[in-house]
C-alpha cells in the first residue's frame, strides 16, 4: 500500500509557512499524524532568521518541524545534501505513521526530491582545492571560457554569477572528460516538470500550490520587507558581520541579506530606497518561481488566504481515497 506525501509550494511570500502549520495541526487533530519538512534553501541555516521569514519559536512549537536551522550558513547545503536528508526523513516519518508535509519555494530542491538528480561524479578533495585556488586567482572567466569550449550547453544555461554551478561543471568535466550537461539531459528526458513521473514509486503525492494576484502579492511583499526591517534585519546582519561572516558566503548573497549588506555599506540613499530594492528583488524572485511552478503538473492551485478550508477538505479527501 502506497504512503502519502504532501507538498506545499509557491512563490516567496505566498503564505506557505502559515498554511503548512495550519494544515499540519488540523491533520493531527483528525487522526492523521503529520510533520513539516522544510525545503526552503535559506531556512536550513541557524544564523539566518529575520531575512528568511523562518518560522518563529512559537510556530515551531505548534507542530513537528524538520530541516529548520540545522546548519551554519558558513557551510552551505547543496541539493545533494538536501536530497539525502529528505530521503532519510521520508523513510523515518512514514515508518512512524506520519504524513510528511514538504514545504518551501526552492524549485531546484523540490524537483530534486521528486524527480531525482543527475549522477555527478565524486570529486577528489585535492581537485576541489585546486579549483578553488584557480578561481581565487583567475576569477570566473577562466571557467566560463573552459565551458564555452568543452561544455557549451552548460555555458549557455548557467549564469556567470552562479559561481558554484560553473565550478562544479568544470570539476565534472575534468573528472570524467564528459560534459555535465549530458547528465542533465538524461534527467530531463524524464519530463522534468511532470511530477506524476517520479522516483517516488511507493508514495502518493498531493501537491498544494499557493499563489495570488500579482498586485495583491506585491503589497504583501512590500509589507513583509518593511516588517523585516522593523524586526531588526539590519541588526541581524551587523551581528553576523561582527561575528566572523564576510558577506561573501553564498547564503548572504541571497535576497534580503545582499541588499542589507549594501545598505550597511551606504549604497542606498535612504531606508525607503533599501526596502523598495529588497521588495523589487523579492518580486523578481517570485516571478521566476511562478515561471517554474506554472510548468509543473499535476498540482492543486489555491489562494493562500481565501482557500484555507478548501485546502483542508481536499487534503482530507486525498488521504481518505489513498
Amino acid at each position: 500500500m502506497k504512503k502519502n506525501i504532501i507538498i506545499i509550494s509557491g512563490p516567496t511570500a505566498s503564505g506557505k509557512t502559515s498554511t503548512s502549520i495550519r494544515l499540519c495541526r488540523e491533520l493531527n487533530k483528525s487522526g492523521n499524524p503529520s510533520a513539516i519538512v522544510n525545503f526552503d534553501s535559506l531556512v536550513f541555516y541557524r544564523e539566518l532568521n529575520i531575512g528568511t521569514a523562518k518560522p518563529t519559536n512559537d510556530e515551531l512549537s505548534m507542530c513537528e518541524h524538520h530541516l529548520v536551522g540545522i546548519q551554519s550558513a558558513k557551510d552551505p547545503i547543496n541539493a545533494s545534501d538536501f536530497l539525502k536528508s529528505a530521503d532519510e526523513l521520508l523513510e523515518s516519518l512514514t515508518q512512524d505513521g506520519k504524513i510528511p508535509i514538504f514545504t518551501g519555494g526552492s524549485a531546484f530542491y523540490i524537483r530534486a526530491f521528486v524527480k531525482g538528480m543527475y549522477d555527478s561524479a565524486p570529486v577528489d578533495q585535492s581537485l576541489r582545492n585546486e579549483v578553488q585556488k584557480k578561481f581565487e586567482h583567475e576569477g570566473i572567466h577562466f571557467f566560463r571560457n573552459f565551458l564555452k569550449e568543452h561544455d557549451p550547453k552548460s555555458y549557455e544555461t548557467l549564469h556567470e554569477n552562479d559561481h558554484y554551478r560553473n565550478l562544479r561543471a568544470y570539476e565534472h568535466f575534468i573528472s570524467t572528460n564528459s560534459p555535465i550537461s549530458e547528465q542533465r539531459e538524461k534527467l530531463d528526458q524524464l519530463s522534468p516538470y511532470d511530477f506524476s513521473i517520479n522516483r517516488l514509486d511507493n508514495f502518493n503525492i498531493f501537491h498544494i500550490y499557493l499563489d495570488l494576484e500579482k498586485d495583491e502579492h506585491w503589497k504583501i511583499i512590500l509589507d513583509r520587507s518593511t516588517q523585516m526591517v522593523k524586526e531588526g534585519l539590519v541588526e541581524e546582519v551587523r551581528n553576523l558581520l561582527a561575528n566572523g561572516f564576510t558577506g561573501e558566503e553564498k547564503p548572504l548573497k541571497s535576497i534580503g541579506y545582499k541588499e542589507t549588506i549594501q545598505f550597511i555599506n551606504g549604497e542606498f540613499k535612504s531606508t525607503d530606497e533599501y526596502i523598495e530594492r529588497m521588495a523589487i528583488s523579492t518580486r523578481q524572485l517570485a516571478k521566476s518561481q511562478r515561471t517554474f511552478f506554472k510548468k509543473v503538473t499535476p498540482k492543486n492551485c489555491f489562494h493562500p488566504i481565501h482557500d484555507q478550508d478548501k485546502i483542508l477538505k481536499q487534503t482530507l479527501d486525498f488521504i481518505g481515497n489513498n
